[in-house]
C-alpha cells in the first residue's frame, strides 16, 4: 500500500513543482508521471533491500530514459521532464542530516551521511550522463542510416 501512496505522491509532487517551473501545461501530465515511476522504482528498490544508493542509480536511469524518450516523443527539451522528475531522487535528507550532526557535535555520523550524500548524487550523475550517451550514440547511428 505505501508503495502506492508513495508512487501517487511522487506524481502530485512532481506535477506541482512542475507548475512552479512554468512548464508547458501540455508537459505537466508527462512531468508528473516520470517523476511518478522514478518514486516509485525508487520505494520498489527500498523495499527489495537493495540499499539508498543503488535504488538511486536504478531510479534516476529510470527517470532520464523516460526524460529522454517523452523529449523526442514530443518535441520538448529533456530538461522539461529531467529535472522536476529527479526530485524524488535528490538526497535533500542526507544533507540535513550532515549538518544535523555536525551542529550536535557527531562527527562520525555526519561523515557518514555526507559520503552516502556524495555517492548517490554520483549516482544520480552517472545515470543521467549513461542515458544521455545512450540516446545520443542512437542519434548517431539513425543519422549515419539516413546517408
Amino acid at each position: 500500500m505505501h508503495l502506492i501512496l508513495g508512487t501517487a505522491g511522487s506524481f502530485l509532487a512532481i506535477l506541482c513543482l512542475a507548475v512552479l517551473m512554468e512548464c508547458p501545461k501540455k508537459h505537466l501530465p508527462y512531468a508528473g508521471i516520470v517523476g511518478a515511476v522514478g518514486g516509485g522504482v525508487y520505494l520498489l528498490s527500498l523495499d527489495c533491500e537493495m540499499g539508498v544508493v543503488i535504488a538511486s542509480f536504478l531510479s534516476a536511469l529510470v527517470i532520464a530514459f523516460l526524460s529522454h524518450t517523452f523529449a523526442r516523443g514530443l518535441h520538448a527539451p529533456v530538461t522539461i521532464f529531467l529535472i522536476p522528475g529527479i526530485l524524488p531522487t535528490v538526497p535533500g535528507a542526507g544533507m540535513y542530516r550532515i549538518i544535523y550532526y555536525i551542529m550536535a557535535g557527531e562527527n562520525g555520523q555526519s561523515a557518514y551521511y555526507f559520503i552516502q550524500t556524495l555517492e548517490i548524487a554520483g549516482m544520480i550523475a552517472l545515470a543521467i550522463f549513461l542515458v544521455g550517451t545512450f540516446f545520443n550514440v542512437l542519434k548517431q547511428i539513425q543519422m549515419r542510416r539516413m546517408k
